[in-house]
């Protein structure tokens, strides 16, 4: 396997979609561990301001200048050759940053591990919750004006257990690869990928309750181990980029440790880059 690109970190610092400011407080403090990791300091893109809690058409007006930001940030990044590393607030900064990874890397899969399907669209959201409708925005399922490209047969969702009905329909119409929870949970995930280059996005949720703090409470996700594991087999790919967001709270850096030992395998990839 080739050597990796040398990683390129970011923070991610705005509002996306917020509707509290947990995440806006935690996520300096995953870039921060983050750097400590990768022994370079992260570019922040943003800063925060006051969640507004709304629907996603008003939060994405909102939020529109940080995104396109981070768009044209991923853009540079991945063109010098970079692997993005980056801390967010909210899952929903995917809308920027996986039409840029399709755009420059159409050969990855982006792997995304979170608790919810986030396939939703403006016509079936049934929150009107702008995270809600991150991925289905990247794969072009509606027009977010940030860009898409993200091709179904490069999708893989990973410890996804609250699926709405529409996007259930979505994933079977469209081939959307779904490796749930269970038994050989690593195993099966390295058989989606099949030895292709990856792109990781972790939403925090995806971890059982009460692992680290997260808005949203989904029972039965993954364990430390369970993450663990499949990290290792990532591993085993070509990383083009990872990006962690919905941590919530002021936590502390040094409290992160058990999170980021569970990415260790991927982590070291990049910093042996």
């Amino acid at each position: 396997m080739p050597t990796p690109p040398a990683p390129g970190l970011t923070h991610f610092a705005a509002r996306a979609g917020d509707h509290n400011d947990r995440a806006m407080a935690a996520s300096p403090r995953l870039a921060q561990a983050l750097a400590g990791l990768l022994g370079q300091p992260p570019t922040v893109i943003g800063a925060p301001e006051p969640a507004l809690a709304a629907d996603w058409d008003v939060e994405l007006t909102a939020a529109r200048p940080a995104l396109q930001a981070m768009r044209a940030h991923y853009d540079d990044v991945l063109g010098r050759g970079l692997t993005p590393v980056t801390a967010l607030s909210r899952c929903a900064v995917a809308l920027a940053t996986l039409p840029a990874v399709a755009q420059h890397r159409p050969d990855a899969v982006v792997i995304w591990f979170d608790a919810h399907a986030d396939l939703n669209t403006p016509a079936t959201t049934p929150t009107g919750y702008l995270g809600g409708l991150a991925l289905s925005g990247s794969l072009g399922w509606w027009n977010s004006g940030l860009g898409a490209g993200l091709a179904p047969d490069r999708t893989v969702l990973a410890g996804v257990r609250d699926i709405d009905e529409p996007e259930a329909e979505l994933m079977r119409s469209h081939d959307v690869a779904l490796v749930a929870l269970g038994p050989d949970f690593a195993r099966r995930l390295g058989e989606a990928v099949a030895g292709r280059p990856v792109y990781i996005h972790i939403d925090c949720d995806v971890l059982d309750p009460d692992t680290v703090p997260t808005d949203y409470r989904v029972p039965n996700g993954l364990s430390l181990g369970d993450l663990r594991a499949a990290a290792a087999v990532l591993a085993g790919s070509e990383i083009v980029g990872l990006e962690i967001g919905e941590l919530e709270t002021q936590t502390p850096a040094e409290d992160l440790d058990p999170l980021l030992q569970a990415l260790a395998p991927v982590l070291t990839a990049l910093v042996q880059s």
